[in-house]
């Protein structure tokens, strides 16, 4: 594959959602480019504003926590394994509001209440603790939430 044809269809891919470098590199590389072509490509990507790490992690961020539902522990720990640099990690979790971040460590909290039918209110404090750590929120916050419960 030429360089200016690889250019085209990772332009087309980075066009149609936020990618991370590391996704486009796996891309290139698979489309049988080599390192130099590879570096080429990615910094022709960058000048045209077709990659942009801190818009990926920013949409990342966004998409995570509004639809998943996902802690800042768990989409921190997902952005380092997609080897986003911890600047661009922190621009992206500055995303989350504070209050709807709460809001949305109580509304887990509640619904996992009501779905868990254990009359020892002990195991279901730690079982509504689990769920909630397991979801990405730091363990702290969690277990204030959790003990503030009825």
């Amino acid at each position: 594959m030429n360089l200016e044809l690889a250019t085209e269809k990772l332009k087309n891919y980075c066009a149609y959602q936020e990618r991370s470098h590391q996704e486009v590199k796996e891309k290139l590389y698979k489309l049988g480019l080599y390192k130099k072509e590879v570096n080429e490509v990615i910094t022709r990507l960058i000048e045209e504003d077709f990659l942009n790490e801190q818009r990926f992690a920013e949409a990342f961020v966004s998409g995570k926590f509004n639809i998943k539902k996902w802690g800042r522990v768990k989409i921190k720990a997902h952005l380092k394994q997609r080897q986003i640099s911890e600047y661009c990690i922190k621009k992206g979790l500055e995303e989350i509001e504070e209050e709807a971040y709460l809001k949305t460590l109580e509304y887990l909290i509640q619904r996992k209440n009501r779905e868990i039918s254990e009359p020892d209110s002990f195991k279901k404090k730690g079982k509504i603790a689990a769920f909630v750590i397991q979801k990405g929120f730091e363990s702290g916050l969690v277990w204030e939430y959790v003990n503030a419960l009825k």
